[in-house]
């Protein structure tokens, strides 16, 4: 649909007939209307012809007004090669010619067609009252004793009626096809622009999933080496405990890696927006190995669970759970390294479920030199306030005293 003329709608649907797609198309059309007009300028002449036949009974009209109807009546067939461009304006002069051209009596119920196919009703009922006008007045004109007026208007009914509701049936087709292709394509778009969604959703998720993962592994790792830089003379023991957990945390930082990249290589994220691991996910179970494995790293790390014993949050709530706990003792031993850590995980079925990372800001007993810190990009909190939010929970941290509490709160339905 290509637009409105004067409150009029013209058809020119990509795909639907009626529109031309390039020189082929063009050419098809050109040959169609050739066909058309020839056809036309037949049933003219067979019109003339009956007229002419002496057997069909008296002649109603001279030789002088049967040139004059084929004069005016060829020219006005050729009209239809417009029809198209100016459908009202050639049924217009297709009209007005019928009045004294018999021979444009088939081209005016083509034009008024083509007039029912592009424009809306007003027209075609104006047109059409007009073309069954101007063959009562064509009657008139040259009566003929054996066909009644009365049954001319019938006749006249008789064809009008079906050629405009035939082409207002087309139009109402060609309406619908157009309607049902645009919703196609919006509705290919809009599928498009979901998965660019999705993907980009998931791509947010694996930035969060690195972060959380490595950050804790290599966090372990750049204590572990700082401590070796700042102990030299450390003993043998010593050095052989750090220099394993330094190698049991790069192992774990590429295991993590590789799932994280196993993602990145799936075709598809799970349903709901899961993981896609060759791993278990964490749960709330993970917390206390978690915990140890950061004692055995060196940190002073005082967990409390208050969970009832058999009781499991959802998963999510689980999962979430355990990554607020990572990322907490993460941050403090980048920015609170050797300073006493405790881990709150508290809740119920009804209750909720609360998880608390609190350092105290006492003096660290033994710190790595400023050379070992860890560096960070700073959105840690910002990544996991939007997966405690998609949780369903909310997220507070912030400086209490000399120290730093980080706290969420998570769902768990009865």
């Amino acid at each position: 649909m290509s637009g409105a003329v004067g409150g009029a709608v013209a058809f020119e649907v990509p795909g639907v007939p009626g529109t031309p797609r390039g020189w082929g198309r063009r050419v098809v059309r050109w040959a169609a209307d050739t066909v058309l007009v020839v056809v036309c300028a037949l049933c003219g002449l067979v019109f003339l012809g009956l007229e002419l036949d002496p057997a069909s009974g008296p002649r109603v009209r001279g030789d002088a007004a049967l040139v004059a109807d084929v004069l005016l009546g060829l020219p006005a067939t050729l009209a239809l090669y417009a029809r198209r461009r100016a459908p009202v304006l050639v049924a217009g002069v297709l009209v007005a010619v019928s009045v004294v051209s018999g021979f444009a009596a088939v081209p005016c119920l083509v034009a008024l067609f083509g007039v029912a196919v592009r424009r809306r009703w007003p027209a075609v009922a104006a047109l059409g009252a007009a073309t069954v006008l101007v063959g009562v007045v064509y009657g008139l004109l040259w009566p003929d004793p054996e066909f009644p007026q009365w049954l001319l208007v019938l006749f006249l009914l008789a064809l009008v009626v079906p050629v405009a509701g035939w082409g207002m049936y087309v139009r109402t087709r060609h309406q619908l096809v157009a309607s049902l292709r645009e919703q196609a394509e919006t509705a290919r778009a809009e599928q498009e622009l979901r998965v660019q969604r999705a993907r980009a959703t998931e791509r947010a998720r694996i930035a969060r999933e690195m972060h959380d993962v490595l950050a804790h592994r290599l966090s372990l790792v750049s204590m572990h080496a700082g401590a070796l830089e700042f102990r030299p003379g450390a003993p043998a023991e010593d050095v052989a405990r750090a220099a394993g957990v330094i190698r049991a945390g790069t192992h774990e930082a590429l295991e993590d890696l590789r799932d994280i990249l196993g993602v990145l290589r799936a075709d598809a994220a799970a349903p709901g927006g899961e993981e896609v691991s060759g791993r278990p996910q964490p749960t709330l179970d993970d917390v206390p190995a978690l915990v140890e494995e950061a004692r055995a790293a060196g940190a002073d790390v005082d967990l409390h669970l208050g969970v009832p014993d058999g009781a499991r949050p959802p998963a999510l709530a689980g999962r979430t759970a355990y990554r607020v706990v990572q990322e907490g003792m993460t941050n403090a031993r980048k920015h609170a390294a050797g300073r006493p850590v405790r881990v709150l995980v508290d809740g119920a079925p009804g209750t909720g479920l609360e998880v608390s990372v609190v350092d105290d800001g006492a003096a660290a007993a033994l710190a790595p030199s400023p050379g070992a810190a860890v560096p960070g990009a700073g959105l840690g909190l910002v990544g996991l306030a939007e997966r405690v939010a998609l949780a369903g929970g909310e997220l507070e941290h912030g400086r209490t005293g000399g120290g730093y509490r980080l706290r969420a709160r998570l769902p768990w339905p009865a």
